[in-house]
């Protein structure tokens, strides 16, 4: 962000990582922020108000934290037996590392859930994780919507299918990878919507006037091969509930 605002950019689209998103506001009070963030940006200090942001920032805002409850319940509804559910979180991503720590815990105990909190915030630390839930017999795993996560979809899918892991993502690109499911909002749509007001800015709108989006659009994927992989049947019910498929 020092380098970005040294070049002296026109704008700074910081799309779907809260981290950029508040890195880029400690760097400049001047250039143009447009963000992409799952938590309130009112209690980030990126706006003043979602109607009003009042400053060099504004964006969209998709309610990652607020939709947790309604993902463990779907991983709950589709892994019945399980009990013991093991969160993944990543310390390097603070502010949705403690709302995951805040909010998951709660929920869990309302669905009779015992939660295992894991930390990891590189590849070999991911790897160290499975590890430990599989020593310690987690039945299932509850991964956070954290941007550096998702780039390692891959790895994600490759280690829950080697130990047989029921795992639940917050986008659907990690469903495609070869995750159980996911629950959130329209991740492309968030990103169009980023350029969209990029685009604005670019044409002279200020931050301050355009207001910070809400979204509206909720993604809930089912990968079926990895269901039948892991011996796990779909309800009707769940399937008419998807949004996607995937064989």
């Amino acid at each position: 962000m020092a380098d970005l605002v040294r070049r002296r950019v026109a704008v700074i689209a910081a799309p779907s990582a809260t981290v950029v998103a508040l890195a880029a506001k400690a760097a400049t009070t001047t250039i143009p922020i447009v963000f992409g963030v799952g938590d309130d940006p009112v209690k980030l200090g990126l706006v003043a108000s979602l109607a009003r942001p009042g400053g060099n920032a504004t964006g969209t805002n998709y309610f990652y934290n607020e939709i947790q409850t309604k993902r463990l319940g779907l991983l709950h509804e589709l892994v019945p037996k399980a009990v013991r559910v093991a969160v993944l979180v990543n310390p390097a991503n603070a502010p949705l590392a403690e709302a995951m720590l805040r909010d998951v815990p709660e929920a869990a105990r309302a669905i009779g859930l015992q939660i295992q909190v894991l930390n990891a915030s590189t590849s070999r630390e991911i790897e160290a994780a499975f590890a430990t839930l599989v020593r310690d017999r987690a039945d299932a795993l509850f991964v956070a919507p954290d941007a550096f996560f998702v780039s390692r979809r891959v790895q994600f899918a490759i280690l829950a299918a080697r130990h047989g892991i029921p795992a639940a993502y917050g986008t659907r690109g990690e469903v495609e990878a070869g995750g159980l499911l996911s629950y959130g909002p329209d991740i492309r749509e968030m990103w169009r919507q980023v350029g969209v007001y990029t685009g604005q800015i670019l044409r002279g709108a200020k931050p301050a006037d355009l207001p910070v989006l809400q979204a509206t659009k909720f993604e809930f994927v089912i990968n079926l091969q990895t269901a039948r992989a892991l011996g796990l049947e779909v309800p009707n019910s769940m399937q008419l509930l998807a949004d996607e498929l995937i064989e």
